[in-house]
């Protein structure tokens, strides 16, 4: 009878711990760099590759960075909802175009819209991997001191716009 009472026991362990993996939410992956300084970059403009965009530029603005790439079947989800954001001029809306071409991902914003107020383009992924990013699209609320405050992990949902991502805004774009 005891040979059975310590598999037992381990089994009902494991059985706890899938329900509840089971239970948690994948879109909502902790980021370590909720509430720390962005990383700090400078990147080409998609549009005009021959000026820089930087993390400072934004400095003293709420704003939305939209990591995005053409071959993102999620990205084309997400993309009317932020060209609409973007008609309201609610807040800043940055592109970060993730390891895509050039020309692929212009005629894609061509094709589809262009929320953004300027895209950079993030070529080798360099700058989407210092931000923590697991898979396009991701989309970044930072303060005006740029501080990473929010990260959506998948695509901008209306919910995850009305309930959070633009309460979230309002709140930082008053203090």
């Amino acid at each position: 009878m005891n040979r059975y009472v310590i598999p037992l026991a381990v089994f009902v362990v494991l059985v706890v711990f899938l329900g509840i993996g089971l239970g948690l939410n994948p879109r909502e992956v902790p980021s370590p760099l909720i509430d720390k300084p962005a990383p700090a970059f400078s990147l080409a403009q998609l549009h005009t590759p021959a000026q820089s965009f930087a993390l400072k530029d934004m400095s003293g603005k709420v704003w939305l960075l939209n990591v995005w790439a053409s071959w993102c079947v999620s990205c084309r989800e997400e993309h009317p909802i932020l060209v609409e954001l973007s008609k309201s001029n609610a807040v800043p809306i940055v592109g970060l175009n993730y390891k895509d071409q050039r020309d692929d991902a212009l005629q894609w914003l061509d094709k589809f819209g262009n929320p953004y107020n300027l895209s950079v383009s993030d070529t080798n992924g360099r700058v989407g991997i210092d931000f923590g990013v697991y898979g396009v699209p991701e989309t970044f609320v930072i303060d005006k001191a740029g501080v990473i405050r929010y990260k959506q992990i998948g695509p901008v949902t209306p919910q995850a716009l009305e309930q959070t991502i633009m309460p979230l805004v309002r709140k930082l774009q008053a203090s």
